[in-house]
């Protein structure tokens, strides 16, 4: 089960450098890179699966006490924010807006902060 949970932390990771990296690419583009909203679903899916299995085997950051709940609470409702917003771009095509590219940047930016400083 460690082996898996530490898969789901690869993939989750994985996605927002891609989130995180696309946004900042295509920032100069007049579209939001279909990748981004991918990169977006797919660290919401990994992180979901990643608290369910480190939950049910309890390895990785749940061995112990484990997380705070509402620290993962706020990183899901954050996720869920970001795959929508990016969603939104990429279907907005050439007519997205910077403040929406700018948008999908900061609330990365916001569950990156959140997962690293929030003890």
């Amino acid at each position: 089960m460690e082996f898996l949970y530490n898969l789901f932390v690869f993939a989750h990771f994985a996605s927002w450098a891609l989130v995180f990296g696309g946004t900042i690419a295509s920032m100069r583009r007049p579209e939001l890179y279909k990748a981004v909203s991918h990169g977006a679903w797919g660290a919401l899916v990994a992180g979901v699966l990643m608290v369910g299995v480190g939950e049910m085997a309890h390895v990785g950051a749940f061995e112990g006490d484990g997380p705070s709940m509402a620290k993962i609470g706020v990183k899901l409702v954050i996720s869920l924010a970001v795959a929508v917003v990016a969603q939104i771009a990429v279907r907005k095509g050439e007519n997205v807006s910077q403040g929406l590219k700018g948008a999908v940047l900061g609330l990365t930016l916001v569950n990156i902060l959140v997962a690293v400083f929030w003890n």
